[in-house]
């Protein structure tokens, strides 16, 4: 049926709730996963991130404004990358073969919609945060752009 899902993270409770339910699926029918964490470009970055990192490395000596930008991105894909090997770490203990991929872009669902493509994904499962009303209108969903853009079936997990 399923031969390789796609779960994309941001990191929450949500996202680990469809982790879950991907690992489950996934073994019951002998599926890989791919686990997916978009990060923001460092001009995307909250402020309180770009300078905690900021102070970390005037720190370590790196004084250099014109490396500093790539090494703040380098600090954020390593944090990254452990939230993505600690996740494949689960999917192992589950014995659910899992690759994971940190990918920097603007527009998560675009990412997200690449990926499944490259990794020829048959599914996509992502949580949604059941945003209603304004705050759905104001932020947006990219579940609900994956949804509408995605050319393979999509599981929403609440």
């Amino acid at each position: 049926m399923y031969k390789n899902i796609l779960v994309p993270t941001d990191g929450s409770e949500l996202s680990a709730k469809a982790l879950e339910q991907a690992l489950s699926l996934a073994k019951s029918v002998g599926a890989n996963i791919t686990v997916l964490h978009v990060m923001p470009p460092l001009s995307e970055l909250p402020m309180s991130e770009v300078g905690e990192k900021y102070d970390a490395l005037v720190d370590a000596g790196y004084i250099l404004p014109a490396s500093l930008n790539q090494k703040i991105q380098e600090a954020v894909a390593t944090r990254s990358r452990a939230m993505l090997d600690n996740l494949c770490t689960r999917a192992a203990a589950a014995g659910v073969k899992c690759d994971g991929v940190v990918a920097t872009g603007s527009s998560p669902h675009e990412a997200i919609l690449r990926l499944a493509r490259e990794s020829k994904c048959d599914l996509i499962m992502m949580a949604s945060h059941g945003r209603k009303g304004l705050s759905s209108l104001l932020l947006g969903s990219e579940t609900a752009k994956v949804l509408t853009h995605s050319k393979i079936p999509v599981l929403v997990v609440r």
